[in-house]
């Protein structure tokens, strides 16, 4: 059942994103746009600690993805996973800066598809789970997440 609801999030998610955008667009949305009203989810994640245990478990679930190893086996894991804590710290409100580039510059040449990006939503969901963040918390991370497939998705 909680398969079918990651891939039920996953669909939603991408439904909110329509295709026709991508050719809209003419400049890369800032990657790490900030919502301070969203500052009480961010204590709901663990704060700024909380989100670098969660990207310590999601790096360790898409290492064991067969679907998504190949993305980030050769990659600086490190700086990965740091870029991931700095972009969901300032989308929840928090006190950081993002240091990372944009999500079309970051994911450029990497022939992303749209199951990989539900596949790696789905690891996402796995580990905010498994450290026990509320479902209502993850899904208005998820929602301020969701626009960005645009940038990310190539085929």
């Amino acid at each position: 059942m909680l398969k079918h609801i990651r891939m039920a999030v996953a669909a939603t998610l991408l439904a909110l994103v329509p295709v026709g955008l991508v050719l809209a667009q003419t400049a890369p949305a800032d990657p790490a746009p900030a919502h301070p009203e969203l500052r009480g989810v961010l204590d709901q994640f663990g704060g700024e600690a909380g989100l670098v245990a969660l990207m310590d478990d999601f790096m360790a679930i898409m290492l064991a993805n067969p679907e998504l190893a190949p993305f980030f086996e050769f990659s600086d894991q490190a700086m990965v996973k740091r870029h991931l804590v700095e972009q969901f710290c300032v989308i929840l409100g928090g006190g950081c800066t993002y240091t990372g580039r944009d999500m079309v510059e970051s994911h450029r040449g990497l022939a992303i598809t749209r199951g990989n990006f539900n596949a790696l939503v789905e690891d996402l969901q796995t580990a905010m789970n498994r450290r026990g963040i509320p479902f209502r918390a993850q899904n208005q991370l998820l929602a301020k997440l969701a626009p960005m497939h645009r940038e990310i998705v190539e085929r």
